[in-house]
């Protein structure tokens, strides 16, 4: 082929509706077993997101791994993305650090679509190696607006997620909720979401319910797919991750939504009662 005429890499993902981490994947370099440990430390953070490294270990050793050491445990969290969490009474409020925005949702009435966005990353496990997951969800709703696989916990897999989102809806939220994590603190996030004129609001540190929506939607999607499909390789996740958000934003009835989809929410096809 013509080097004029080739297509970029970029270019034939989008025709092909992949994403370039897909092409880009390699297995993690971990071995069967801290694999099998990771996939049981996910499914134990699921049940018990308060428990930290300690009470992990002790949930590992009673369900038949052995004397696995505390270290190791925190080293496989730490791979993972997890942090222990946990509600808590702030009684102090700190100074604002850079890269640090105070909790905007406390007392709101959310009401209609739009208002208010949040994202989060997850651990996706698989057969061979892993990959981590971000969702760009409308709160109102309950809707995936957009959502990204990545093979590294980098910034960069959560800006085309949010620039998916503002592209497929055509707006942006009034206000814009995340986590303290590094890739939302970072210039780069930040500064995308102030050019996108957005209110920008993050979870109290340690506290789950401050962003319970995504938190939910997290189990949902692991429990009713991820676990059971146990996905061979990056490629096959791709594909049955899209099945599933389709099902999930366009056939699943909701009963937080009264019965109804996110999508037929998001739309205005249904409306939830005051």
């Amino acid at each position: 082929m013509d080097k004029d005429t080739e297509l970029s890499v970029r270019r034939q993902c989008e025709l092909l509706k992949i994403c370039r981490s897909i092409i880009y994947y390699l297995p993690k370099g971990e071995s069967e077993e801290n694999l099998l440990l990771m996939r049981e430390i996910d499914g134990l953070h699921m049940e018990d997101p308060s428990a930290g490294s300690r009470r992990m270990r002790a949930y590992l050793n009673r369900r038949g791994f052995g004397q696995v050491a505390r270290s190791r445990v925190s080293r496989l969290m730490r791979l993972m993305g997890i942090d222990a969490v946990y509600p808590r009474k702030r009684t102090t409020i700190p100074g604002r650090r850079s890269g640090i925005y105070p909790y905007e949702l406390g007392g709101l009435e959310i009401t209609r679509p739009n208002q208010v966005w949040c994202t989060d990353i997850t651990y996706i496990p698989m057969k061979r190696g892993f990959m981590y997951l971000c969702a760009i969800m409308d709160w109102h709703s309950r809707k995936i607006l957009a959502w990204e696989l990545s093979n590294t916990l980098d910034t960069d897999f959560c800006l085309r997620a949010l620039n998916r989102a503002v592209e497929a809806t055509g707006t942006v939220p009034e206000i814009f909720n995340t986590d303290q994590g590094c890739q939302f603190t970072s210039d780069e996030w930040i500064g995308r979401l102030k050019d996108l004129d957005v209110t920008i609001s993050m979870d109290g540190k340690g506290r789950w319910l401050d962003n319970v929506v995504i938190e939910r939607f997290w189990r949902s999607i692991k429990y009713e797919d991820i676990y059971l499909k146990a996905y061979e390789n990056a490629w096959e996740l791709e594909r049955g991750t899209e099945a599933y958000m389709m099902r999930y934003n366009f056939e699943r009835p909701h009963q937080a939504l009264e019965e109804a989809t996110p999508d037929e929410i998001y739309g205005g096809a249904v409306k939830l009662a005051a």
